[in-house]
């Protein structure tokens, strides 16, 4: 009884971003979401496109770089298709700040920026805040840590 309390308990901080993902999906090189999808359902053109993030659909998908990315619509879809380099947020859509300072951590795809037309992703906008008191030397150090920090 006891065992199946901890593996809930387990299961469920998971799926709500409690547990850094260096604990349990460190080595995948697209952080994901518990239900395997990336940016927590987030279509990543959007960003692009709308200037904000929107909730992709379950019907509206593409497998990428072992991940699972949802879309608003096919158009999105089909642009992410063609070229997900362009789309897809930095460091696999871990926390840019966290990979600068050597570490993975969950994201929220509401703490986003774009700078130089690549898309970032942080923790939280608390840490975003922290990310852009020096995005250049941020981006430095981070680019110097991937992805070495999913070992």
């Amino acid at each position: 009884m006891l065992r199946r309390f901890v593996v809930f308990f387990a299961l469920a901080l998971a799926s709500i971003g409690w547990v850094s993902s260096s604990a349990w999906a460190a080595k995948d090189p697209v952080y994901q979401s518990f239900l395997g999808t990336a940016i927590s359902g987030t279509d990543p053109v959007s960003y692009f496109k709308d200037g904000r993030p929107i909730e992709g659909k379950s019907n509206i998908t593409y497998e990428w770089n072992g991940a699972t990315w949802r879309f608003a619509s096919n158009e999105n879809r089909d642009l992410f298709a063609a070229a997900p380099e362009k789309y897809a947020p930095q460091y696999g859509g871990y926390c840019a700040w966290a990979v600068s300072q050597g570490y993975t951590a969950s994201t929220d795809p509401e703490a986003w920026s774009i700078v130089d037309g690549k898309l970032y992703l942080n923790y939280s906008k608390a840490v975003r805040k922290q990310w852009e008191q020096d995005i250049p030397g941020n981006i430095k150090s981070a680019d110097k840590n991937w992805p070495n920090v999913l070992k």
